[in-house]
């Protein structure tokens, strides 16, 4: 096992948290195999920039929510959610204070805002637009956008593997809160 130390963006000293061997390997063999692929690191690091504290999938929703009036509220769901989902894996992050991946295997592809790494923000907030855009236009998004966004992460050494399966089961938590509120308070 190896210990890592860092600050986060604010330098205050983060937690010491133990990654594992294991999680290291997943990181270089998704290196040495997708990160091989020719414009990979170039189209995750595309969906990085998209993904930044949720602003592409909040502009999805309001976009959706100026174009489909019959289902304006469900689009602006999609923005909520996404920025709620975001919100509150930068909460956990605070509290939790795992350092982003720093072993000299593992190449690190994309600047990030702070250095810290549990869970992944940016597979937060995407599984929740995600989940919400599903349920808005019936098409299946979780499966075609989520995966992708978990390993562009790895692809780009800024989170070990259980930083992005956390953000995926945040982000869908996140969205059932919102559909739940929905439901709630949906007519008034």
């Amino acid at each position: 096992m190896s210990s890592v130390s860092a600050t986060d963006s604010t330098g205050a000293p983060a937690r010491h948290w133990k990654s594992t061997d294991t999680e290291v390997r997943v990181l270089q063999t998704v290196q040495a195999t997708v990160g091989a692929v020719p414009a990979a690191t170039k189209i995750a690091r595309g969906m990085s920039h998209f993904g930044e504290h949720a602003l592409g999938w909040m502009a999805v929703g309001g976009l959706g929510a100026l174009l489909d009036r019959p289902r304006r509220r469900q689009w602006a769901g999609v923005a909520v959610g996404a920025f709620g989902a975001h919100a509150a894996s930068v909460v956990i992050k605070r509290v939790v204070r795992r350092p982003r991946p720093d072993d000299p295997t593992v190449q690190v592809n994309v600047s990030t805002p702070s250095r810290l790494s549990f869970p992944s923000s940016h597979v937060t907030s995407t599984t929740a637009a995600a989940v919400l855009l599903a349920r808005t236009t019936g098409l299946p998004f979780p499966a075609v956008l989520v995966p992708p966004m978990m390993l562009s992460r790895l692809v780009l050494g800024v989170h070990y593997p259980t930083d992005v399966l956390a953000g995926a089961a945040l982000g869908a938590a996140s969205a059932a809160v919102v559909v739940q509120a929905e439901k709630k308070w949906g007519d008034r």
